[in-house]
């Protein structure tokens, strides 16, 4: 007999744990204000912004450092989230010290293609290629209009392996 699908709520609140837990293992996310707006399996990094991230304030411009981490971040934070998702559905991980491991970064190409405004700016990532070891991930960044991209990135991440019970 099928087990009874769990009330939404339920679900909504482990994921929202999920995420927080995932988000609040990197300091320097919490340094910049990133926060996730997620939709169903689909992560949006939001860089609301502050002062602190000005680098040319003649422009004024958010640093070209602030927006390569912006872009990181949502990188790294998307390949776990997508690497948790199956055992989010099937009730694991509502404790970040069940996390895995997070993913490291092999290379990360950034294209700076206009000046991030003073203004809040929003990235999603895409998984371009997915194995047990390795990942391809391309990321785009805008403000006011998607179309108008100002930034994006293609970076290679190593998967972490899975920590064996053994010691």
């Amino acid at each position: 007999m099928r087990k009874p699908p769990e009330p939404v709520q339920v679900v909504k609140q482990r994921r929202e744990a999920a995420l927080a837990g995932l988000v609040g293992r990197v300091p320097y996310i919490q340094y910049l204000g990133v926060t996730f707006d997620r939709r169903g399996d689909e992560l949006t990094g939001v860089l609301p912004f502050a002062e602190k991230l000005i680098g040319n304030p003649l422009l004024p411009a958010i640093h070209g450092g602030v927006t390569s981490a912006f872009l990181e971040i949502t990188s790294v934070i998307t390949l776990g989230w997508t690497n948790l998702w199956d055992d989010l559905e099937n009730g694991a991980h509502e404790d970040a010290t069940t996390f895995p491991r997070m993913p490291k970064t092999i290379d990360f190409t950034v294209d700076y293609l206009r000046s991030g405004l003073p203004r809040d700016a929003y990235a999603r990532a895409r998984i371009t290629r997915a194995g047990r070891r390795y990942a391809s991930v391309h990321v785009e960044a805008w403000q006011d209009n998607r179309s108008k991209l100002f930034a994006q990135a293609t970076g290679h991440f190593l998967m972490p392996q899975p920590r064996s019970d053994t010691t």
